[in-house]
């Protein structure tokens, strides 16, 4: 397929060509489909024969190109020639949509069908030639003959004129203004007519069913042109985006390694019109560069650069250019991410629980020929148990000889750096940034080395969050990053903040406490109430007061 694209990327006129014949053909499979069901209507044999009619074009564009799959795909459908004939002499060009409605073949096609619609069309003639011809016999110039759907055609002659109705007239109905009649030759005409639409209808109806059922013993030859048609199809689309894109044609191999220089998001590049998309490289194997660790800020494109590796090797294994200046693809078996956050409300299940289960079927069905895209694990629970959930399941990738996939696993853990000193396979990349001013600059660019912070606040600061907001949190960053633990500054601030808002203890609380109310006489007590009393205003306060 790749030769395939090539071939028609570089040959522009047979491209533009064939896309625009490709423009003419309706869906065959589906039609097929329909024919063989009984379900395809009138029109829907002429969007065949629409079809049809296109094939001897895109022969003729197909006929110079020479690489393997657009040969197979000339040589794997015949032209449908006689299929085309059988519909064009059948169908009229402004057949109605149902069977239903009739007028569905074409003059000459079948004799029974042109004598009864002759009848059918003559009949009106008919109609008003025995019209004429009463009012000449009768001499009532009023006379008319109608129709309606319950009495069908009779002759109405008004009550001023009823003295001069012959005496072969038939009364089939008295109104208030007149009355209604029949006679032998109006009733014999009646169903020459009617009986001439109705038989045509079934005539029509018999003849079209016969007709699809012909089409319907053709279905592999149309299956045979779908099938060929859609390949045609997705090979010069392909091309046409290769074209004009720069994509590059891939070299896909069995072998394990992932090389790819200067690749581009397909799909952020076109969204990209204010400014450029920065490239990247990416290189992977089964040895030294089997699990990368991605460190960098949030919003740097640490994500964009995972699904644009993942949608390079997608393109590359099904035949497609790539957004790349070159590129080398080991084949995948499968492509396993773990990417975004989200819960299962239905399910019962959070965001971190979501986590792990797509986490688990990762390290449960990857292989060494799979790809492993990995963006943020842990996040969703407290920071020790997310860091070591993230550590242990790099390791375990790493580590297990049924796994060791090649690995991009992007993380804000940056204790995970430390991986690329204990095993051989782990390196370490970060996304580039450049701070002038107080301000941070996203370079967007992936480069070796681990980094240090991930600018949290300022992307706070981006989206909009309050200046003291922005001022506080840049006040306990600063505490946090002291040397001294962040738990232990944490519960010195909360023992202060205690302090501050708790008074100290009354001295007068303390003899309270220390009364033994159960042993004390009634005068006893009236005593310790009364000193109690005398303390309280000797300090001129009250313990409401405190």
């Amino acid at each position: 397929r790749l030769d395939a694209v090539e071939e028609l990327k570089d040959h522009m006129q047979v491209r533009t060509a064939l896309r625009t014949a490709l423009r003419e053909i309706q869906d065959i499979a589906r039609l097929g489909s329909r024919i063989v069901l009984g379900l395809a209507g009138p029109r829907e044999l002429l969007a065949l024969k629409q079809s049809l009619s296109v094939l001897p074009e895109i022969d003729v564009q197909l006929a110079p190109l020479q690489s393997l799959l657009l040969c197979q795909a000339r040589t794997s459908w015949d032209s449908g020639q006689d299929l085309y004939d059988v519909i064009e002499r059948a169908i009229r060009p402004d057949v109605p949509p149902s069977i239903r409605d009739g007028n569905i073949f074409t003059d000459g096609y079948d004799p029974v069908i042109d004598e009864l619609r002759k009848a059918s069309k003559e009949g009106k003639t008919w109609i008003a030639a025995i019209e004429t011809q009463e009012r000449d016999r009768t001499g009532i110039e009023s006379l008319k003959v109608r129709y309606n759907q319950v009495f069908g055609y009779y002759i109405e002659i008004t009550k001023a004129n009823l003295a001069r109705v012959p005496a072969d007239y038939i009364r089939k109905q008295t109104l208030v203004n007149a009355e209604r009649f029949m006679t032998a030759e109006l009733k014999e005409l009646e169903e020459r007519v009617t009986g001439a639409e109705a038989k045509l209808l079934a005539r029509e109806q018999e003849l079209f069913i016969q007709l699809r059922l012909r089409l319907a013993q053709e279905a592999s030859r149309l299956d045979a042109m779908a099938t060929a048609l859609a390949l045609l199809d997705v090979v010069a689309g392909l091309a046409e985006v290769a074209a004009l894109y720069r994509y590059t044609k891939p070299t896909v191999t069995e072998g394990g390694a992932l090389i790819i220089r200067e690749g581009r998001h397909p799909v952020v590049e076109r969204l990209c019109t204010d400014s450029v998309f920065v490239p990247n490289d990416t290189v992977l194997d089964l040895e030294l560069n089997r699990l990368l660790i991605i460190t960098g800020p949030n919003m740097a494109g640490k994500s964009t650069y995972l699904r644009q590796v993942a949608l390079i090797i997608l393109m590359a294994q099904i035949g497609s250019f790539v957004p790349a200046s070159e590129a080398t693809i080991g084949l995948a078996d499968r492509i396993f991410t773990r990417v975004g956050a989200s819960d299962n409300l239905a399910g019962g299940q959070s965001t971190f629980m979501v986590e792990m289960v797509e986490t688990a079927n990762i390290l449960q069905n990857a292989t060494s020929r799979s790809l492993i895209l990995l963006d943020e694990i842990g996040r969703g629970t407290s920071t020790y148990d997310g860091l070591s959930i993230a550590w242990a399941i790099a390791e375990y990738i790493h580590d297990c000889t049924r796994l060791g996939a090649r690995t991009l696993f992007a993380t804000h853990y940056h204790e995970m750096t430390q991986l690329e000193q204990q095993r051989t396979g782990i390196k370490n990349y970060r996304v580039a940034v450049q701070e002038c001013d107080g301000e941070v600059v996203f370079l967007r660019k992936i480069v070796a080395g681990k980094a240090d912070r991930s600018y949290g606040i300022h992307v706070a600061k981006l989206a909009g969050l309050p200046s003291e907001v922005i001022r506080r949190a840049q006040t306990v960053l600063s505490q946090l990053e002291q040397p001294e633990s962040a738990s232990s500054r944490m519960n010195q601030d909360e023992h202060q903040t205690t302090s501050e808002l708790l008074p100290s203890p009354h001295p007068m609380i303390e003899e309270v406490k220390q009364i033994d109310l159960f042993s004390m006489t009634p005068l006893d007590a009236l005593n310790c109430l009364a000193e109690l009393q005398r303390m309280v205003r000797s300090e001129g306060d009250t313990p409401s007061d405190r």
